[in-house]
Protein backbone atom coordinates (compact mmCIF):
# COMPACT_ATOMS: atom_id res chain seq x y z
CA UNK A 1 0.00 0.00 0.00
CA UNK A 2 2.84 2.15 0.37
CA UNK A 3 3.59 1.62 -2.92
CA UNK A 4 -0.29 3.05 -4.11
CA UNK A 5 0.44 6.33 -1.49
CA UNK A 6 3.93 7.29 -3.05
CA UNK A 7 1.93 6.91 -6.77
CA UNK A 8 -0.47 9.27 -5.68
CA UNK A 9 1.34 11.93 -4.12
CA UNK A 10 4.09 11.50 -7.90
CA UNK A 11 0.86 12.00 -9.49
CA UNK A 12 -0.61 14.84 -8.06
CA UNK A 13 2.74 16.47 -7.69
CA UNK A 14 2.84 15.96 -11.34
CA UNK A 15 -0.58 17.08 -12.27
CA UNK A 16 -0.44 20.20 -10.25
CA UNK A 17 2.56 21.36 -12.24
CA UNK A 18 0.31 21.26 -15.74
CA UNK A 19 2.49 19.12 -17.20
CA UNK A 20 -0.21 16.65 -18.68
CA UNK A 21 -2.12 19.87 -20.37
CA UNK A 22 -0.13 20.56 -23.34
CA UNK A 23 -2.00 19.40 -26.05
CA UNK A 24 1.73 18.74 -27.71
CA UNK A 25 2.52 16.55 -24.70
CA UNK A 26 -0.73 14.92 -24.88
CA UNK A 27 -0.18 13.89 -28.85
CA UNK A 28 2.90 12.58 -28.08
CA UNK A 29 1.97 10.13 -25.50
CA UNK A 30 -0.83 8.77 -27.25
CA UNK A 31 1.40 7.91 -30.41
CA UNK A 32 3.69 6.61 -28.27
CA UNK A 33 0.90 4.14 -26.34
CA UNK A 34 -0.16 3.62 -30.08
CA UNK A 35 3.74 2.32 -31.23
CA UNK A 36 4.01 0.20 -27.82
CA UNK A 37 0.68 -1.37 -28.18
CA UNK A 38 1.61 -2.44 -31.74
CA UNK A 39 4.56 -3.69 -30.61
CA UNK A 40 3.40 -5.27 -28.11
CA UNK A 41 0.76 -7.25 -30.60
CA UNK A 42 1.44 -10.87 -30.35
CA UNK A 43 1.91 -10.20 -26.66
CA UNK A 44 -1.45 -9.19 -26.22
CA UNK A 45 -2.63 -12.23 -28.21
CA UNK A 46 -1.01 -14.43 -26.69
CA UNK A 47 -2.35 -13.43 -23.59
CA UNK A 48 -6.34 -13.53 -24.56
CA UNK A 49 -5.47 -17.06 -25.43
CA UNK A 50 -4.62 -17.78 -22.46
CA UNK A 51 -7.24 -15.79 -20.24
CA UNK A 52 -10.17 -16.53 -22.52
CA UNK A 53 -8.86 -18.65 -25.75
CA UNK A 54 -9.80 -16.33 -27.72
CA UNK A 55 -8.34 -16.78 -31.63
CA UNK A 56 -6.25 -14.05 -33.22
CA UNK A 57 -8.93 -13.06 -35.62
CA UNK A 58 -10.96 -12.18 -32.63
CA UNK A 59 -8.43 -10.44 -30.18
CA UNK A 60 -7.79 -8.57 -32.76
CA UNK A 61 -11.33 -7.46 -34.14
CA UNK A 62 -12.71 -6.79 -30.55
CA UNK A 63 -9.30 -5.63 -28.56
CA UNK A 64 -6.18 -4.64 -30.21
CA UNK A 65 -7.91 -2.71 -33.08
CA UNK A 66 -10.83 -1.19 -31.29
CA UNK A 67 -8.16 0.33 -29.09
CA UNK A 68 -5.84 1.40 -31.91
CA UNK A 69 -8.50 3.08 -33.61
CA UNK A 70 -9.63 4.71 -30.88
CA UNK A 71 -6.12 6.35 -30.47
CA UNK A 72 -6.20 7.16 -33.67
CA UNK A 73 -9.11 9.10 -33.03
CA UNK A 74 -7.97 10.96 -30.38
CA UNK A 75 -5.05 12.12 -32.03
CA UNK A 76 -7.00 13.35 -34.89
CA UNK A 77 -9.91 15.01 -32.84
CA UNK A 78 -8.04 16.22 -29.51
CA UNK A 79 -7.06 19.97 -30.68
CA UNK A 80 -10.53 20.51 -31.70
CA UNK A 81 -11.87 18.62 -28.70
CA UNK A 82 -9.99 20.80 -26.22
CA UNK A 83 -10.19 23.92 -27.30
CA UNK A 84 -12.64 26.76 -25.56
CA UNK A 85 -15.95 27.38 -27.36
CA UNK A 86 -17.38 30.68 -27.20
CA UNK A 87 -21.64 30.79 -26.09
CA UNK A 88 -23.68 33.38 -26.22
CA UNK A 89 -23.98 36.28 -23.62
CA UNK A 90 -27.21 36.97 -21.52
CA UNK A 91 -28.25 40.87 -21.92
CA UNK A 92 -28.37 41.64 -18.28
CA UNK A 93 -24.43 40.55 -18.66
CA UNK A 94 -23.70 42.88 -21.46
CA UNK A 95 -20.89 43.69 -22.30
CA UNK A 96 -18.98 40.41 -21.15
CA UNK A 97 -18.08 37.41 -23.42
CA UNK A 98 -19.05 33.85 -22.66
CA UNK A 99 -16.97 30.85 -23.30
CA UNK A 100 -16.59 27.00 -22.13
CA UNK A 101 -13.26 25.42 -20.99
CA UNK A 102 -12.61 22.15 -21.36
CA UNK A 103 -9.98 21.08 -18.43
CA UNK A 104 -9.01 17.81 -17.22
CA UNK A 105 -10.20 16.69 -13.81
CA UNK A 106 -7.43 15.55 -12.28
CA UNK A 107 -5.96 12.43 -11.25
CA UNK A 108 -8.53 9.37 -12.44
CA UNK A 109 -8.82 5.73 -10.97
CA UNK A 110 -10.24 3.27 -13.86
CA UNK A 111 -10.94 -0.33 -12.95
CA UNK A 112 -11.24 -2.69 -15.77
CA UNK A 113 -13.65 -6.19 -16.38
CA UNK A 114 -12.27 -9.50 -17.16
CA UNK A 115 -14.25 -10.23 -20.32
CA UNK A 116 -12.66 -7.63 -22.94
CA UNK A 117 -9.94 -7.46 -20.20
CA UNK A 118 -7.42 -5.60 -22.69
CA UNK A 119 -10.13 -3.00 -24.66
CA UNK A 120 -12.35 -2.69 -21.28
CA UNK A 121 -8.77 -1.00 -19.68
CA UNK A 122 -7.22 0.85 -22.58
CA UNK A 123 -10.02 2.81 -24.11
CA UNK A 124 -10.75 4.63 -20.70
CA UNK A 125 -6.90 5.08 -20.15
CA UNK A 126 -6.72 6.32 -23.51
CA UNK A 127 -9.59 8.66 -22.65
CA UNK A 128 -8.50 10.06 -19.88
CA UNK A 129 -4.88 10.83 -20.83
CA UNK A 130 -6.31 12.75 -23.98
CA UNK A 131 -7.88 15.21 -21.45
CA UNK A 132 -5.06 16.16 -19.71
CA UNK A 133 -5.71 13.70 -16.58
CA UNK A 134 -3.26 11.11 -14.90
CA UNK A 135 -4.35 7.99 -14.40
CA UNK A 136 -3.74 4.72 -11.72
CA UNK A 137 -5.63 1.59 -13.71
CA UNK A 138 -6.39 -1.63 -12.07
CA UNK A 139 -6.60 -4.60 -14.63
CA UNK A 140 -8.51 -7.51 -13.39
CA UNK A 141 -7.19 -10.09 -11.59
CA UNK A 142 -8.94 -12.85 -13.11
CA UNK A 143 -7.24 -12.13 -16.82
CA UNK A 144 -4.04 -12.60 -15.28
CA UNK A 145 -1.87 -12.92 -18.45
CA UNK A 146 -3.65 -10.03 -20.17
CA UNK A 147 -3.12 -7.61 -16.90
CA UNK A 148 0.76 -8.53 -16.54
CA UNK A 149 0.78 -7.31 -20.42
CA UNK A 150 -0.92 -4.09 -19.75
CA UNK A 151 1.52 -3.25 -16.80
CA UNK A 152 3.97 -3.76 -19.28
CA UNK A 153 2.43 -1.53 -21.90
CA UNK A 154 1.40 1.13 -19.53
CA UNK A 155 5.03 1.50 -18.30
CA UNK A 156 6.82 1.33 -21.60
CA UNK A 157 4.53 3.65 -22.69
CA UNK A 158 4.23 6.50 -19.67
CA UNK A 159 6.03 7.86 -16.75
CA UNK A 160 4.19 6.65 -13.66
CA UNK A 161 3.63 10.03 -12.92
CA UNK A 162 1.01 9.94 -15.83
CA UNK A 163 -0.52 6.54 -15.70
CA UNK A 164 0.29 3.08 -13.88
CA UNK A 165 -1.08 -0.13 -13.39
CA UNK A 166 -1.63 -1.48 -9.66
CA UNK A 167 -2.26 -4.97 -9.89
CA UNK A 168 -4.21 -7.61 -7.46
CA UNK A 169 -7.27 -8.64 -6.32
CA UNK A 170 -10.86 -7.31 -3.90
CA UNK A 171 -7.98 -6.22 -1.26
CA UNK A 172 -6.01 -3.93 -3.66
CA UNK A 173 -9.19 -2.65 -5.17
CA UNK A 174 -10.75 -1.98 -1.36
CA UNK A 175 -7.25 0.07 -0.81
CA UNK A 176 -7.89 2.22 -4.01
CA UNK A 177 -11.19 3.18 -2.68
CA UNK A 178 -9.76 4.44 0.14
CA UNK A 179 -8.31 7.05 -1.34
CA UNK A 180 -9.34 10.28 -2.29
CA UNK A 181 -9.35 10.49 -6.53
CA UNK A 182 -11.10 13.18 -8.75
CA UNK A 183 -12.72 10.85 -11.16
CA UNK A 184 -13.81 6.86 -11.06
CA UNK A 185 -14.21 4.72 -14.02
CA UNK A 186 -15.59 0.93 -12.64
CA UNK A 187 -16.72 -1.51 -15.51
CA UNK A 188 -17.58 -5.20 -14.07
CA UNK A 189 -21.11 -6.27 -12.42
CA UNK A 190 -23.68 -4.76 -10.09
CA UNK A 191 -21.92 -6.08 -6.98
CA UNK A 192 -18.78 -4.02 -7.68
CA UNK A 193 -20.50 -0.80 -8.73
CA UNK A 194 -22.28 -1.01 -5.59
CA UNK A 195 -19.08 -0.71 -3.64
CA UNK A 196 -17.61 2.08 -6.49
CA UNK A 197 -20.62 4.45 -5.46
CA UNK A 198 -20.23 3.88 -1.90
CA UNK A 199 -16.23 4.46 -1.80
CA UNK A 200 -16.77 7.54 -4.40
CA UNK A 201 -19.67 8.75 -2.08
CA UNK A 202 -17.20 9.44 1.12
CA UNK A 203 -15.26 12.36 -1.03
CA UNK A 204 -18.01 13.54 -3.43
CA UNK A 205 -16.29 11.19 -6.21
CA UNK A 206 -17.83 11.55 -9.84
CA UNK A 207 -18.20 7.97 -11.48
CA UNK A 208 -18.87 6.05 -14.42
CA UNK A 209 -20.05 2.63 -13.91
CA UNK A 210 -20.08 0.35 -17.12
CA UNK A 211 -22.17 -2.59 -15.75
CA UNK A 212 -24.51 -4.82 -17.85
CA UNK A 213 -27.84 -6.72 -17.30
CA UNK A 214 -30.12 -8.60 -19.13
CA UNK A 215 -30.40 -7.30 -22.63
CA UNK A 216 -33.38 -8.59 -24.80
CA UNK A 217 -33.46 -9.14 -28.60
CA UNK A 218 -36.93 -9.34 -30.24
CA UNK A 219 -37.23 -11.04 -33.33
CA UNK A 220 -40.65 -9.91 -34.46
CA UNK A 221 -42.87 -11.51 -37.13
CA UNK A 222 -41.63 -9.53 -40.40
CA UNK A 223 -38.23 -10.02 -39.23
CA UNK A 224 -36.07 -11.89 -41.60
CA UNK A 225 -35.61 -15.29 -39.39
CA UNK A 226 -32.20 -16.38 -41.48
CA UNK A 227 -30.34 -13.40 -40.91
CA UNK A 228 -31.78 -12.85 -37.60
CA UNK A 229 -30.28 -16.25 -36.53
CA UNK A 230 -26.57 -15.75 -37.94
CA UNK A 231 -26.50 -12.07 -36.71
CA UNK A 232 -27.52 -13.17 -33.27
CA UNK A 233 -25.65 -16.08 -33.22
CA UNK A 234 -22.55 -14.47 -33.73
CA UNK A 235 -23.34 -11.47 -30.77
CA UNK A 236 -24.24 -14.30 -28.37
CA UNK A 237 -21.50 -16.49 -28.79
CA UNK A 238 -18.83 -14.00 -29.64
CA UNK A 239 -16.25 -15.03 -26.43
CA UNK A 240 -18.35 -17.57 -25.56
CA UNK A 241 -21.42 -15.01 -24.78
CA UNK A 242 -18.98 -13.15 -22.15
CA UNK A 243 -19.80 -9.76 -23.27
CA UNK A 244 -21.87 -7.34 -21.88
CA UNK A 245 -23.98 -6.54 -24.61
CA UNK A 246 -24.68 -10.08 -25.61
CA UNK A 247 -28.17 -10.67 -26.41
CA UNK A 248 -29.29 -12.45 -23.10
CA UNK A 249 -32.75 -13.96 -24.49
CA UNK A 250 -34.63 -13.88 -27.47
CA UNK A 251 -38.66 -13.06 -27.61
CA UNK A 252 -39.49 -14.11 -30.81
CA UNK A 253 -42.68 -13.85 -32.37
CA UNK A 254 -44.87 -17.32 -32.53
CA UNK A 255 -45.41 -17.47 -36.48
CA UNK A 256 -40.86 -17.39 -37.03
CA UNK A 257 -39.89 -19.13 -34.07
CA UNK A 258 -39.28 -22.53 -36.09
CA UNK A 259 -37.92 -21.50 -38.59
CA UNK A 260 -35.79 -19.02 -36.36
CA UNK A 261 -34.35 -22.21 -34.01
CA UNK A 262 -33.23 -23.97 -37.40
CA UNK A 263 -31.30 -21.11 -38.53
CA UNK A 264 -29.84 -20.79 -35.30
CA UNK A 265 -28.75 -24.21 -35.34
CA UNK A 266 -27.82 -23.94 -38.73
CA UNK A 267 -24.65 -21.12 -37.88
CA UNK A 268 -23.57 -22.73 -34.94
CA UNK A 269 -22.58 -25.48 -36.70
CA UNK A 270 -21.29 -23.30 -38.97
CA UNK A 271 -19.77 -20.94 -36.97
CA UNK A 272 -17.96 -23.88 -34.86
CA UNK A 273 -18.67 -27.03 -36.56
CA UNK A 274 -20.30 -30.40 -34.95
CA UNK A 275 -17.97 -30.39 -31.99
CA UNK A 276 -16.98 -26.70 -31.16
CA UNK A 277 -14.72 -27.60 -28.14
CA UNK A 278 -12.63 -28.44 -31.29
CA UNK A 279 -13.52 -25.19 -32.62
CA UNK A 280 -10.13 -22.90 -32.87
CA UNK A 281 -12.68 -20.01 -32.81
CA UNK A 282 -14.93 -20.57 -30.06
CA UNK A 283 -13.33 -19.40 -26.39
CA UNK A 284 -13.68 -20.16 -22.81
CA UNK A 285 -15.16 -19.28 -19.52
CA UNK A 286 -12.91 -17.31 -17.55
CA UNK A 287 -12.38 -19.33 -14.66
CA UNK A 288 -13.96 -22.87 -12.78
CA UNK A 289 -16.20 -20.18 -10.64
CA UNK A 290 -17.67 -19.03 -13.29
CA UNK A 291 -18.23 -22.43 -15.25
CA UNK A 292 -20.10 -23.78 -12.20
CA UNK A 293 -22.61 -20.71 -11.64
CA UNK A 294 -23.37 -21.23 -15.74
CA UNK A 295 -23.75 -25.39 -15.43
CA UNK A 296 -26.03 -24.08 -12.16
CA UNK A 297 -28.18 -22.11 -13.95
CA UNK A 298 -28.40 -25.07 -16.97
CA UNK A 299 -27.19 -28.27 -15.75
CA UNK A 300 -28.18 -29.60 -19.13
CA UNK A 301 -25.18 -27.79 -20.93
CA UNK A 302 -22.35 -29.90 -22.49
CA UNK A 303 -19.37 -28.34 -20.34
CA UNK A 304 -16.05 -29.51 -19.30
CA UNK A 305 -15.04 -27.88 -16.39
CA UNK A 306 -11.24 -28.58 -17.00
CA UNK A 307 -11.28 -27.03 -20.53
CA UNK A 308 -13.58 -24.45 -19.03
CA UNK A 309 -15.35 -25.02 -22.25
CA UNK A 310 -19.44 -24.98 -22.29
CA UNK A 311 -21.26 -25.65 -25.72
CA UNK A 312 -23.09 -23.13 -27.39
CA UNK A 313 -27.10 -23.55 -26.33
CA UNK A 314 -30.27 -22.94 -27.36
CA UNK A 315 -32.63 -23.22 -24.36
CA UNK A 316 -35.99 -23.42 -26.14
CA UNK A 317 -38.37 -23.99 -23.44
CA UNK A 318 -36.97 -21.23 -21.41
CA UNK A 319 -39.76 -19.80 -18.79
CA UNK A 320 -39.48 -16.34 -17.64
CA UNK A 321 -39.27 -18.10 -13.61
CA UNK A 322 -36.25 -20.26 -15.22
CA UNK A 323 -33.15 -19.89 -13.07
CA UNK A 324 -31.38 -18.61 -16.25
CA UNK A 325 -33.91 -15.65 -16.40
CA UNK A 326 -33.51 -13.96 -13.19
CA UNK A 327 -29.65 -12.99 -13.66
CA UNK A 328 -27.45 -11.96 -16.55
CA UNK A 329 -26.23 -15.23 -17.91
CA UNK A 330 -22.66 -13.79 -19.56
CA UNK A 331 -22.35 -16.97 -21.00
CA UNK A 332 -23.34 -19.21 -24.20
CA UNK A 333 -26.51 -19.88 -23.15
CA UNK A 334 -29.55 -18.83 -24.83
CA UNK A 335 -33.25 -18.78 -23.62
CA UNK A 336 -35.72 -18.52 -26.34
CA UNK A 337 -39.70 -17.41 -25.17
CA UNK A 338 -42.10 -17.14 -27.27
CA UNK A 339 -44.53 -13.99 -27.71
CA UNK A 340 -47.99 -13.43 -30.09
CA UNK A 341 -47.44 -9.85 -30.83
CA UNK A 342 -44.65 -7.06 -30.20
CA UNK A 343 -46.83 -5.46 -27.56
CA UNK A 344 -46.12 -8.65 -25.41
CA UNK A 345 -42.18 -8.40 -26.29
CA UNK A 346 -42.57 -4.35 -25.14
CA UNK A 347 -44.53 -5.73 -21.71
CA UNK A 348 -41.89 -8.16 -20.79
CA UNK A 349 -38.88 -6.09 -21.36
CA UNK A 350 -40.52 -3.10 -19.44
CA UNK A 351 -41.44 -5.31 -16.43
CA UNK A 352 -37.89 -5.93 -15.75
CA UNK A 353 -34.48 -3.33 -15.53
CA UNK A 354 -33.33 -1.23 -17.94
CA UNK A 355 -30.70 -3.13 -20.15
CA UNK A 356 -27.47 -2.51 -21.57
CA UNK A 357 -29.09 -3.15 -24.98
CA UNK A 358 -31.65 -3.81 -26.58
CA UNK A 359 -31.92 -5.87 -30.18
CA UNK A 360 -34.89 -5.76 -32.33
CA UNK A 361 -35.15 -7.77 -36.05
CA UNK A 362 -37.99 -6.44 -37.50
CA UNK A 363 -39.48 -3.66 -39.74
CA UNK A 364 -42.50 -2.74 -38.49
CA UNK A 365 -42.46 -2.23 -34.98
CA UNK A 366 -39.16 -0.42 -35.16
CA UNK A 367 -40.10 3.24 -33.92
CA UNK A 368 -42.25 1.49 -31.30
CA UNK A 369 -39.73 -0.84 -29.90
CA UNK A 370 -37.89 2.76 -29.59
CA UNK A 371 -41.03 4.59 -28.42
CA UNK A 372 -42.03 2.19 -25.69
CA UNK A 373 -38.86 0.81 -23.99
CA UNK A 374 -35.61 2.06 -22.61
CA UNK A 375 -31.98 1.18 -22.57
CA UNK A 376 -28.19 2.54 -22.94
CA UNK A 377 -28.38 1.63 -26.61
CA UNK A 378 -30.52 -0.25 -29.10
CA UNK A 379 -29.70 -2.07 -32.29
CA UNK A 380 -32.04 -2.98 -35.40
CA UNK A 381 -31.28 -6.07 -37.66
CA UNK A 382 -28.21 -6.23 -35.70
CA UNK A 383 -26.21 -6.94 -32.54
CA UNK A 384 -23.13 -5.94 -30.63
CA UNK A 385 -21.92 -3.99 -33.72
CA UNK A 386 -23.14 -0.59 -32.57
CA UNK A 387 -20.29 -0.94 -30.24
CA UNK A 388 -17.51 -0.28 -32.51
CA UNK A 389 -18.99 3.25 -33.92
CA UNK A 390 -16.95 5.94 -31.94
CA UNK A 391 -19.57 8.75 -33.00
CA UNK A 392 -22.18 6.38 -30.53
CA UNK A 393 -21.88 6.91 -26.75
CA UNK A 394 -21.87 3.98 -24.90
CA UNK A 395 -23.22 3.34 -21.40
CA UNK A 396 -26.30 2.12 -19.07
CA UNK A 397 -28.87 3.70 -17.53
CA UNK A 398 -30.27 3.11 -14.49
CA UNK A 399 -29.22 -0.42 -13.33
CA UNK A 400 -27.14 -1.03 -16.41
CA UNK A 401 -24.92 1.90 -15.56
CA UNK A 402 -24.40 5.39 -15.43
CA UNK A 403 -22.36 7.81 -17.84
CA UNK A 404 -20.45 7.02 -21.06
CA UNK A 405 -17.69 6.41 -23.16
CA UNK A 406 -16.29 5.76 -26.91
CA UNK A 407 -15.34 8.91 -29.04
CA UNK A 408 -15.66 11.92 -27.84
CA UNK A 409 -17.79 10.42 -25.10
CA UNK A 410 -14.48 9.21 -23.52
CA UNK A 411 -13.13 12.85 -24.10
CA UNK A 412 -16.15 14.82 -22.28
CA UNK A 413 -16.67 11.47 -19.36
CA UNK A 414 -12.77 13.06 -17.84
CA UNK A 415 -13.53 16.64 -18.79
CA UNK A 416 -15.07 19.21 -16.68
CA UNK A 417 -16.46 21.89 -18.64
CA UNK A 418 -15.41 24.98 -17.11
CA UNK A 419 -18.01 28.34 -17.68
CA UNK A 420 -16.16 31.55 -17.85
CA UNK A 421 -17.33 35.01 -18.29
CA UNK A 422 -14.96 37.61 -19.23
CA UNK A 423 -16.57 41.19 -18.11
CA UNK A 424 -15.67 44.01 -19.44
CA UNK A 425 -14.76 47.07 -17.33
CA UNK A 426 -14.95 49.61 -19.25
CA UNK A 427 -18.77 49.93 -19.40
CA UNK A 428 -20.65 49.32 -15.49
CA UNK A 429 -24.79 49.54 -16.35
CA UNK A 430 -26.44 50.68 -13.02
CA UNK A 431 -29.48 48.86 -13.88
CA UNK A 432 -28.72 45.87 -11.43
CA UNK A 433 -27.59 48.14 -8.49
CA UNK A 434 -30.37 49.58 -5.84
CA UNK A 435 -32.22 51.62 -5.65
CA UNK A 436 -34.87 49.50 -7.00
CA UNK A 437 -36.70 52.85 -9.03
CA UNK A 438 -40.25 51.90 -11.16
CA UNK A 439 -37.61 52.97 -14.46
CA UNK A 440 -35.31 49.70 -14.29
CA UNK A 441 -38.05 47.57 -13.35
CA UNK A 442 -39.83 48.28 -16.87
CA UNK A 443 -36.60 47.63 -18.44
CA UNK A 444 -36.02 44.51 -16.78
CA UNK A 445 -39.41 43.33 -17.80
CA UNK A 446 -38.95 44.02 -21.39
CA UNK A 447 -35.55 42.02 -20.84
CA UNK A 448 -37.22 38.72 -19.73
CA UNK A 449 -40.15 38.93 -22.15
Amino acid sequence: MDNIDLLLSGQQEAYRDGRFRDLRHRCETLKKLAETIKRRENDIIAALRTDLGKCEFEARATEITVVLDELALMRRKLKKFAAPRRVPTAPFNFPAKCRIYPEPYGQILIFSAWNYPFQLMLLPLVGAIAAGNTVIAKPAEQAPATADVIARIVSEAFDPVQAAVVQGGRDTAVELLRRRFDYIFYTGGPGGGQAVLKAAAEFMTPVTLELGGKSPCVVDADANPDLAARRIAWGKFLNAGQTCVAPDYVLVHETVKAKFLEQLRHYIVKFYGEDPSRSPDYPRIINESHFDRLMRLCPEAVGDRAQRYIAPAILENARPDSPVMNEEIFGPLLPVLTVKDLGEAIRFINERSKPLALYYFGKAGQDRILAETSSGSVCINDTVAHLVNPALPFGGVGPSGMGAYHGKWSFDTFTHYKSVMKKSTLIDLPMRYPPDLDGKLKILKLLTR
